[in-house]
């Protein structure tokens, strides 16, 4: 594939790496400099999965792996020793 950088510096990513990446508008791309060619990868937001799983930490406190496993699949589940 390829793309043509713009006299701003911009490139259009094709469509079918931004499907398969999961790339969305404000999505955050890393470059690794240290490459002898271009190479991106989408950031990981922290932030984002810290709110998520605070939500999840204050709903489970104080419950077994066997009653947390239980409430996010919506059954009982029973755990091999």
């Amino acid at each position: 594939m390829k793309a043509t950088v713009t006299s701003k510096g911009q490139i259009t990513i094709p469509a079918e790496i931004r499907r398969k990446l999961h790339l969305q508008p404000g999505s955050v791309l890393q470059f690794d400099e240290s490459a002898h060619f271009l190479k991106a990868r989408h950031v990981f937001d922290e932030k984002k999965a810290r709110a998520v799983l605070g939500c999840a930490e204050s709903a489970l406190r104080g419950r077994t792996t066997e009653e947390w496993l239980s409430r996010t699949r919506g059954r009982k589940v029973r755990l091999r020793k």
